[in-house]
């Protein structure tokens, strides 16, 4: 059976603009694709590239990236055999290959956090609960900066806040992901890089708060214990159903990336009762004022 046309100009448009890591994922769908209206096993396509059922899959699922030769070999053997085709094809599998933004911080950033900068990057939708300080996406610049002096001492301080900058771009992007954050109420109490900063950090939350794509809940004292028992995560979800929703987990010198179904349920209903717990975006705008006049 051969395969239908690959819609190469409708995947571009869809994922260009998300990046990189984005592209690798839509490119893994496609790929899925051919192989499934072929007919062929994920064991003989990867016998054909010289491969395993495994390296198939991470293809697939866009958790790796493409050799050339390989995606050839695939499009043969999936019975694509226009030229023109494969070539457009060939075109969004280099421009998937190409490093992301990020790229250019890459000898300040650990391997691990460079993976979560390409998914985040990617996805249509970015759930986190926060339990000591503001979010990343969510932090001004003299906050940020604060945040980056605690755990690297006049090492790069510049560099690590423009990259923490160069993130937030996401939610003013064009189709880019919302964000909804729940904050602990320490957070609100917590001075890091003194009162007035923090007071600056409160008000830019406020506005944040008002953006169609951001929402903000803090979780009260009053709420007594939570769900996640002091720990912060969050939770990516993407476009593409090929990808499950990650839990990210940050530790000091790693991370945890969480995609199996019971794990994701787990958190999924954590993130649920913290939402119930905090105060509704309302409240919490005037909880942030209210905090934010006590340190004029």
């Amino acid at each position: 059976m051969v395969a239908e046309p690959v819609r190469i100009s409708r995947v571009e448009s869809l994922v260009a603009e998300r990046g990189p890591t984005a592209l690798r994922i839509a490119v893994g769908g496609q790929l899925r694709k051919l192989r499934e209206q072929s007919n062929i096993t994920r064991e003989d396509a990867g016998e054909h590239i010289r491969g395993s059922h495994a390296k198939i899959s991470r293809l697939e699922l866009g958790r790796t990236g493409f050799k050339e030769r390989d995606i050839r070999d695939l499009l043969e053997l999936y019975g694509i055999n226009s030229v023109e085709e494969r070539e457009t094809f060939l075109d969004l599998v280099r421009k998937a290959n190409q490093p992301g933004w990020w790229h250019r911080y890459g000898d300040l950033l650990p391997p691990w956090f460079e993976t979560y900068l390409g998914l985040e990057h990617a996805s249509k939708a970015i759930r986190t609960f926060e339990g000591q300080l503001v979010p990343g996406l969510l932090q001004t610049e003299e906050y940020a900066r604060a945040v980056v002096a605690l755990g690297h001492e006049n090492v790069e301080t510049t560099r690590r806040v423009e990259l923490r900058r160069k993130r937030q771009e996401i939610l003013d992007r064009r189709g880019g992901p919302t964000l909804w954050a729940v904050i602990d109420e320490s957070v609100l109490h917590r001075p890091i890089g003194g009162g007035d900063v923090l007071r600056a950090q409160l008000n830019h939350l406020i506005v944040a708060s008002e953006s169609q794509n951001v929402t903000i809940q803090v979780l009260p004292y009053a709420a007594g214990g939570n769900a996640a028992a002091g720990s912060s995560f969050t939770m990516l979800r993407f476009a593409e159903p090929e990808l499950p929703d990650i839990v990210y987990l940050e530790q000091l010198t790693s991370a945890l990336y969480l995609d199996r179904q019971q794990d994701l349920e787990m958190y999924r209903q954590v993130m649920d009762r913290l939402s119930v717990q905090a105060e509704p975006p309302d409240r919490s705008r005037r909880m942030l004022a209210e905090r934010a006049a006590t340190l004029a």
